[in-house]
């Protein structure tokens, strides 16, 4: 059994699962910290060298969960592994975000979206070798377009 060994924690300004943007058009372009541990920050070196991370965290707060949900994004259901529910069989996060700078053990990012004091799993740097038009965005992209042009 695989058991996770958090590398440290995310500070943002989030206290509440209501206040992180949900559904379609929401932006996210908030600034935290990604607090990484003592034993843990010679694994940062030349991490600065990347405009933006993936960071794999935890749902610590999320219990149970859901193999259909109603995701904020569209009135329909989805299945669990077709959406970014935190109410899932591992509650295992995924969010990419902007790298801003590095200070010691503080990572500094833009675009989070979890609670402050969330365990963060691991750090990697954003590749994707995939080119932009071989993207499918599946459902999200039908509710776009029923939702029709982006209000101001």
């Amino acid at each position: 059994m695989f058991t996770p060994q958090p590398i440290g924690v995310a500070r943002t300004p989030f206290t509440d699962t209501k206040q992180i943007p949900k559904g379609l058009g929401a932006k996210h372009d908030t600034d935290g910290v990604l607090e990484i541990l003592p034993e843990f920050e010679a694994g940062l070196k030349d991490v600065e060298g990347f405009s933006h991370l993936f960071v794999l965290w935890e749902f610590d707060r999320s219990h149970d969960f859901d193999l259909v949900s109603h995701p904020p994004a569209d009135d329909r259901p989805h299945g669990v592994f077709a959406t970014r529910s935190p109410r899932r069989p591992n509650p295992i996060g995924l969010t990419v975000v902007e790298l801003v700078r590095r200070d010691g053990r503080a990572v500094h990012v833009r675009g989070v979206d979890m609670l402050d004091g969330t365990p963060i799993l691991d750090i990697k740097p954003y590749l994707s070798n995939v080119p932009p038009d071989s993207l499918r965005r599946g459902w999200l992209a039908e509710a776009e377009a029923r939702r029709g042009p982006a209000r101001s």
